[in-house]
C-alpha cells in the first residue's frame, strides 16, 4: 500500500476575526455608562484542512458561511487570526526574503467576478505578463512571448493581448483571470465560485479547462463553489463548510452517495433532480446565525432536525467516523444515530 502522499497545504486550528471598533460616538456614549462593545465576526473558527498535491478539495455550503474567507486565508489575502498555515509543513509567516515570495507565488486565486478581478485600464497582455515580469520570473525581451503562450494555454487567441478586459465576453475574461494566475507558476489555485459568474455552457468549458490544466500542471485546486453538481463532477474530496466550521469533510462520491452529517444531508435533499419518482422534500429551516452571535454547541443545532441537549452546549469536533470521513456530530456517538435518508446523485 502506498503511503499517504505530505500535505502540500494544512491549516491547523486556522480561525479569522473581522474587528469592527466602537467609533468617536460609541466611546463617548460608554463614558456616559453605555455599554457598547467591538463586534467581532467570527468568519473562520478553527478550521483543520489538508490537501495533498494534484488533489481538488472542494468546499462548500450557504452563502454567509465562511467560504471565501477561507479560501483568501489559503490565498495569502487574509492572513490568519488564529492557528497556522503551512506550506509544504513549513509555517508560511515565519518565512522570509526569497522563500516568503516563493511561497506567496506557489499559491495563486481565480475570483468568482473576472469583470470587477480586471484592471479595466490595462490590457490583456499587460495584466497576465505583469507579475512575472515583476518577479523575475522572465525578462522583458522573453515577456511578449511567455504571454503569448499564457493565452494559448487557456484557449485564448494571443492576437487579442491587445485588448482591453471589457472587450472579452464573461467566458474569455474568466480565462484571461486563469492565465494570471498561471503566469507565476503556481503549484495551488484557489477557485473562489470561479464559475458562478458565467453561462451554464461557458461553465462547462471553463470546468473543463480546470481539470485540463490538472492534468498538464499537475496542480492542486481548493474548488469553492456553491454549486453541487459541479463540485461533484471535479472535487476528490469535498469539505462542507456551516458558520465558519468544516462540519464533514469525505471522498466526493461517498459524500454525495451517503452523507453523514445533518446539514449536508439537509444540502443535498435540496439539490433539483431529473427523477420521475416522488420524493419528500422538506426546506431546511431557519436562516443562517450571524457570526457576530454564533450558536453556543454545535452551531447548526438550532435548525437541526435531530437536535438533543448536548448539542446545545457541547461543540462536536471533526473527528474519524468511516475510513477517510470525518464528520462533526454529536449523532455519531449514539447507538441510535439516525441514518442518511439523501438519494444517492
Amino acid at each position: 500500500m502506498n503511503a499517504p502522499l505530505a500535505p502540500l497545504m494544512a491549516l491547523e486550528a486556522v480561525s479569522k476575526r473581522f474587528v469592527r471598533p466602537l467609533d468617536a460616538a460609541e466611546r463617548i456614549a460608554n463614558l456616559f455608562g453605555a455599554s457598547r462593545k467591538e463586534e467581532v465576526v467570527r468568519a473562520v473558527d478553527e478550521v483543520d484542512l489538508a490537501i495533498a498535491p494534484g488533489e481538488v478539495v472542494g468546499l462548500v455550503g450557504e452563502s454567509g458561511c465562511g467560504k471565501s474567507t477561507l479560501a483568501r486565508v489559503v490565498a495569502g489575502i487574509h492572513p490568519p487570526t488564529e492557528g497556522r498555515v503551512r506550506l509544504d509543513g513549513r509555517e508560511v509567516v515565519t518565512l522570509g526574503g526569497a522563500e516568503r515570495r516563493a511561497a506567496e507565488l506557489a499559491v495563486q486565486m481565480v475570483f468568482q467576478d473576472p469583470m470587477s478581478s480586471l484592471n479595466p485600464r490595462m490590457r490583456a497582455g499587460e495584466i497576465v505578463g505583469e507579475a512575472p515580469l515583476v518577479h523575475g520570473l522572465v525578462s522583458r525581451p522573453e515577456s511578449e512571448a511567455y504571454t503569448a503562450e499564457m493565452f494559448n494555454r487557456v484557449g485564448l487567441d494571443p492576437s487579442s493581448r491587445g485588448r482591453y478586459p471589457h472587450q472579452f465576453s464573461g467566458g474569455q475574461r474568466a480565462r484571461i483571470g486563469i492565465a494570471r494566475a498561471l503566469a507565476v507558476r503556481p503549484r495551488l489555485l484557489v477557485c473562489d465560485e470561479a464559475t458562478a459568474a458565467l453561462d451554464v455552457s461557458i461553465q462547462a468549458q471553463v470546468v473543463n479547462l480546470f481539470m485540463r490544466l490538472r492534468e498538464e500542471l499537475g496542480l492542486t485546486y481548493l474548488f469553492v463553489s456553491h454549486d453541487l453538481g459541479i463540485v461533484a463532477h471535479v472535487s476528490d474530496r469535498v469539505a462542507v463548510m456551516y458558520l465558519g466550521r468544516i462540519v464533514e469533510l469525505a471522498a466526493a462520491d461517498d459524500l454525495f452517495v451517503a452523507p453523514n452529517h445533518p446539514y449536508t444531508q439537509a444540502l443535498l435533499a435540496e439539490v433539483p433532480r431529473l427523477e420521475t419518482k416522488k420524493r419528500a422534500f422538506a426546506a431546511l429551516k431557519g436562516e443562517l446565525p450571524s457570526p457576530l452571535h454564533p450558536p453556543s454547541g454545535c452551531h447548526f443545532h438550532p435548525r437541526c432536525p435531530f437536535v438533543f441537549n448536548r448539542c446545545r452546549t457541547e461543540r462536536p469536533l471533526l473527528k474519524p467516523v468511516a475510513p477517510g470521513r470525518r464528520s462533526a456530530c454529536h449523532l455519531n456517538d449514539r447507538d441510535d444515530r439516525v441514518p442518511s435518508t439523501a438519494p444517492a446523485t
